[in-house]
């Protein structure tokens, strides 16, 4: 169909998925939308999982990663990868499990290559630079599927039950639990914090 193009199911896509949810995607209603039969949209993505491996890369390519800006510190760099991240995902309904139950495009593999080659270059082995960007990303990723699961505030029996816990309560009464972007942000110092640590103590023949 003129005006069908690979590029313009994904984006159509990630509309439908903001309206409605990962679980209520599928070609033919993304073909509906479009105002074409379900054939036509097989030209341009061989399969559902096809699509949603683009709108993954799509959402993953929108948080701007890229090695770290001149002068910008590792640290730094990790902070604000992760927060990009965080932020791209949650740009989109259901953006965790869409990205966490899709497959890296072959082109993702370059970026990923500056990256990598970045940490070198500032004192990191190969081997703990690649742990370390992707445990940041599951990290960021498990925190992003918590927040959109929508659990809701506790029930009345789960705040009956935490009068009765009182070393539980006394940590939510002296701000054990805050809002979502304070506890991202102390999990993402924790992380930065224990790779410093890791870092310090590489031995002379490399991460093992």
């Amino acid at each position: 169909m003129k005006g069908l193009s690979r590029e313009v199911l994904i984006e159509a896509g990630l509309r439908l998925l903001d309206e409605v949810g990962l679980d209520g995607l599928s070609v033919r209603r993304l073909a509906t939308e479009l105002g074409v039969q379900s054939p036509a949209l097989y030209w341009h993505v061989k399969t559902k999982q096809e699509l949603l491996d683009g709108m993954a890369s799509a959402v993953i390519t929108s948080a701007g990663m890229g090695p770290p800006r001149d002068g910008e510190s590792w640290p730094d760099w990790i902070r604000r990868r992760a927060r990009a991240y965080r932020k791209s995902l949650l740009s989109h309904r259901d953006g965790a499990r869409l990205v966490t139950s899709a497959r890296r495009a072959p082109g993702a593999l370059a970026g990923f290559e500056q990256e990598l080659a970045a940490m070198v270059r500032i004192g990191f082995p190969a081997a703990l630079a690649l742990r370390t960007i992707m445990t940041v990303g599951d990290y960021t990723n498990g925190f992003v599927l918590q927040e959109q699961a929508r659990i809701g505030p506790p029930s009345a029996a789960e705040v009956e039950l935490l009068a009765t816990l009182p070393t539980l309560s006394e940590a939510f009464r002296s701000g054990g639990y805050r809002e979502p972007d304070e506890v991202f942000e102390h999990g993402l110092n924790v992380l930065v914090a224990g790779t410093a640590a890791v870092l310090g103590a590489v031995p002379q023949g490399g991460i093992q």
